[in-house]
């Protein structure tokens, strides 16, 4: 789970920078007119189509419609690998769930045996034989074992709880109007993952 997780969050990465490209590109300044290199260039070249796409912003109807579709695409795209994210993290905590039931089960019948091992006085029952005390000791040695693993899936899943709420809130407010400031943000808060610590989800 964890390495889908990583890939989703690079799939995702790439539909971001897309969106931000996307509108950079529709909001790239006009031709500076007032360079004269650049306004002799024009006139010597000015035809209609030129003149019309110097107007434009020097983007022309073909290439806007097609940023245009490609911003709704990143933004769909982004949509789609929330739910995936979402998924991950649903299927995490159930896990988690499931291994904390069964530490607690284990646990009762754990301490039901020693219940019934020793007496009130604190004294040694010598009914029980060698093969369950040693059955005692190796329930101890799993369950230190799954008493890591649960607060390693613990500790996994709040992190990529933290990821996706994250992730979450800069999908949710990415519009046409996000400033160049903003958008840079939101690429670089998702690529650095600040809540996630890649030594402890290496241990997954």
């Amino acid at each position: 789970m964890v390495a889908e997780f990583d890939e989703l969050v690079t799939v995702g990465n790439r539909l971001l920078i897309g969106f931000q490209q996307g509108l950079e590109f529709l909001r790239r300044p006009p031709i500076n007119k007032t360079s004269e290199l650049v306004e002799k260039i024009i006139k010597s070249n000015e035809t209609k189509r030129v003149k019309s796409y110097v107007e434009a912003g020097c983007i022309n109807s073909h290439d806007g419609t097609q940023i245009v579709s490609k911003l709704h695409t990143c933004q769909r795209g982004l949509q789609d690998h929330l739910s995936k994210v979402k998924c991950i993290l649903n299927d995490m905590e159930s896990l988690l769930d499931d291994v904390v039931g069964e530490m607690q089960t284990k646990n009762e019948n754990l301490s039901d045996f020693q219940d019934r091992y020793f007496d009130e006085f604190g004294q040694q029952e010598p009914a029980y034989d060698k093969e369950e005390t040693a059955f005692t000791y190796v329930s101890h040695l799993h369950k230190h074992e799954a008493t890591d693993y649960a607060a390693l899936m613990a500790i996994i899943s709040s992190m990529v709880k933290q990821d996706y709420m994250m992730q979450e809130r800069i999908i949710s407010s990415l519009n046409f109007k996000s400033s160049t400031t903003e958008l840079e943000s939101y690429c670089l808060m998702w690529s650095l993952r600040p809540f996630i610590n890649d030594e402890i989800m290496h241990q997954a």
